[in-house]
């Protein structure tokens, strides 16, 4: 069967140690090619991956006529920016979130990609196709834990490295950003709603002024989520969904491993069920995905319009903190 032939707008960690691997074991994804600010380091990256390409500007790539698609791990200031430059190279376009550093950003991407219909483009929140995150769904629309009431989830890590760019605000660092947009995303997305009003609380840490500890409280009108990520704790994570008549409860939701099986448990009343799912990489599951409905023409898993409201969500966690107030959508 054909592959999408895809290429990485730069040499990033999280390309370079998992993205890119994982989609190289893919059966529709082939990565072409690499492009580094720096030709050497471009370079080095195709060699220790085993890329046939190396570019030493992100234009000489996105010149390439033999690529598709392309995948952009770069900082979050550069999201919408490189997607637009990508589409107007004629590129279909998967990139990391958070999609943009405000709604407002984010809804200028999307008037873009309106520009380019034959183009796809997708926002990478990748623990939205592990089969986990299937179950569950699953279970909560099969009626598996009744009425979903409210969701509670947590992510954190602890990184105080003046020099890591999730600790420049100027360029869209903070907790909220890197890794609480996953909690407001999978509210989104059991709810199948978007919430009517948010309610945010947060610490900075007063060296980065970014966000070092988050907590929210999303009001669905039908249920509630609430959450807390952050920057400078413990590592951990958790997701736990509560429904009127059972429970389902997630115990690696986002970095779900590659290597080992990923448990989760459902209960039911006063039982518990423990389901263990298969051994499989969530990025290698998400780059062929994105590769399919390129070469059949449908739609992406998660249209554009979803990063959008992802946005408008965030944005209004961050103005309610500052107001001290709920905020209203």
């Amino acid at each position: 069967m054909k592959k999408l032939r895809w290429g990485i707008l730069s040499p990033a960690k999280i390309g370079m140690e998992k993205v890119i691997p994982a989609m190289q074991q893919g059966e529709h994804s082939e990565i072409a090619a690499i492009a580094s600010r720096n030709t050497e380091r471009a370079r080095a990256a195709a060699a220790k991956l085993r890329i046939p390409k190396a570019y030493g500007t992100y234009e000489e790539l996105l010149g390439d006529t033999s690529i598709d698609a392309v995948y952009i791990p770069l900082p979050n200031h550069l999201h919408v920016p490189w997607t637009i430059k990508a589409l107007k190279a004629g590129k279909h376009v998967l990139c990391e979130k958070p999609i943009a550093l405000t709604a407002s950003e984010a809804e200028e991407l999307l008037e873009e990609t309106r520009k380019h219909p034959q183009l796809k483009v997708m926002e990478a929140f990748m623990y939205r196709h592990h089969p986990q995150w299937l179950r569950a769904l699953e279970l909560i629309n099969e009626g598996g834990i009744g009425d979903v009431k409210t969701v509670h989830s947590f992510f954190s890590y602890y990184n105080d490295d003046p020099g890591n760019i999730r600790n420049m605000a100027e360029i869209g660092g903070g907790g909220l950003m890197d890794i609480g947009c996953y909690c407001i995303s999978l509210a989104r997305l059991v709810f199948d709603s978007e919430p009517q009003k948010v309610l945010g609380k947060i610490e900075y840490d007063p060296q980065f002024r970014t966000d070092r500890l988050c907590s929210g409280i999303l009001d669905f009108g039908n249920g509630t989520s609430t959450f807390t990520c952050s920057t400078q704790l413990v590592p951990y994570q958790r997701v736990n969904i509560f429904g009127t008549e059972g429970r389902v409860e997630i115990e690696i939701p986002f970095n779900a491993p590659p290597d080992k099986p990923c448990r989760m448990l459902h209960q039911r009343q006063d039982k518990i069920e423990e389901i263990e799912l298969e051994i499989c990489d969530q990025y290698t599951i998400q780059g062929d995905l994105f590769s399919l409905a390129v070469l059949n023409d449908t739609e992406v898993p998660t249209p554009l319009e979803d990063a959008v409201g992802n946005m408008r969500v965030i944005e209004a966690v961050i103005k309610s903190a500052d107001e001290e107030g709920w905020r209203m959508l």
